[in-house]
């Protein structure tokens, strides 16, 4: 298990905003992408076990896992993780996970015991990849959504999507709106009840579920020019499943880390919405740099391509020809705005899970 250095340590105020519980707040980089498994929030008692270690330790917000690391709870304990950009996975109380690969190209996580949510944030049309398995079946996460996973050891999976598209490994597709439940051999498909389709405020795994997502999408409401300059100053490459995405980005206030998408458009399935994004249709990319070989221009001056308005998202491909801003119209009435190194869109109508 990765442990980073510290930077200077914010104030108790913003950690309980954040629902932390440690003072080692900070991490290494403002800017990170490359790996899932870096611990975002805590609550309650929660132990990690490190691959190759023979003692569980506790576990701390500093921390970033490794494949093959484990995280249990204590009935009181929750425990959020960062997935690749812009997905979530939530651990309720008295639940164990590990974090079979870390890598986002193959991403894939274990529930071994107890309740986990997997908040993926994103465009319509976006191909996801988080890989689940749990000791009764194996499935993939495609498309962002809202995913709930109960697992009782020796008994049953139960799996409901509220929103969203799953892959068993059957290659049997499941949409939102269903449950499924797996045990031994027999694997059985249910629409939702209308109690089922709601989240639940009895339950505290999802109340707090919620609760983080609107946290986090504030934290990118609150992301401001000085803040990009100082994180991507040291930027320097990122992976390339990320260009598809965006990037997990530093919030020093709060000692965690919020998604900052490439493009707008994005929203969580909670109903929350990323207005905070790397791309201004006014003014080019930000900032303008070369990461992996692709420039990102910052000018708001002509370029090829098209806008394709909310809910799109750069090439994934790695080469190096020049990536431009897609070339867009003019607000009507007061000709194009002033460029701005990022852009704020304005909100949507809230994005409920499927009814």
């Amino acid at each position: 298990m990765k442990k980073t250095s510290n930077l200077p340590i914010v104030s108790i105020a913003f950690i309980l905003c954040c629902s932390i519980v440690s003072l080692a707040q900070n991490r290494e980089k403002f800017v990170i992408s490359a790996k899932a498994g870096g611990i975002n929030a805590i609550t309650g008692e929660a132990s990690v076990h490190s691959k190759g270690e023979s003692d569980w330790q506790q576990l701390m917000i500093t921390d970033d896992l490794n494949a093959g690391d484990r995280v249990k709870t204590a009935y009181d304990g929750r425990v959020e993780i960062l997935l690749n950009p812009g997905s979530y996975l939530r651990v309720g109380g008295d639940s164990e996970v590990e974090l079979s690969n870390n890598t986002l190209s193959n991403l894939e996580v274990r529930l071994l015991r107890g309740t986990a949510i997997v908040e993926a944030t994103g465009a319509d049309g976006l191909e996801l990849n988080i890989n689940i398995s749990t000791p009764h079946t194996k499935l993939a996460i495609v498309r962002h959504g809202l995913y709930r996973l109960n697992v009782v050891p020796g008994d049953a999976t139960e799996l409901i999507v509220r929103k969203g598209r799953v892959i068993l490994s059957d290659s049997h597709t499941i949409k939102g709106g269903n449950k499924v439940v797996f045990s031994g051999s027999n694997v059985t498909v249910a629409k939702l009840t209308k109690e089922e389709k709601k989240v639940k405020e009895n339950e505290e795994v999802d109340v707090w579920s919620k609760e983080r997502a609107e946290t986090l999408a504030k934290a990118n409401r609150r992301i401001n020019n000085r803040m990009l300059t100082s994180a991507f100053a040291s930027v320097r490459d990122y992976d390339s499943f990320s260009r598809r995405l965006g990037l997990w980005f530093l919030d020093p206030r709060l000692g965690c880390y919020t998604f900052l998408p490439f493009y707008y458009g994005w929203g969580s399935p909670y109903g929350t919405s990323y207005t905070t994004s790397i791309y201004n249709p006014f003014g080019g990319y930000y900032p303008q740099r070369t990461f992996g070989g692709a420039s990102y221009p910052q000018s708001s001056g002509s370029s090829s391509g098209n806008s394709t308005g909310g809910g799109s998202y750069p090439s994934s491909g790695s080469g190096s020809p020049r990536q431009t801003a897609p070339s867009v119209t003019p607000p009507s009435g007061g000709g194009m705005r002033e460029p701005r190194m990022i852009d704020r869109m304005p909100r949507k109508e809230p994005i409920q899970p499927n009814q």
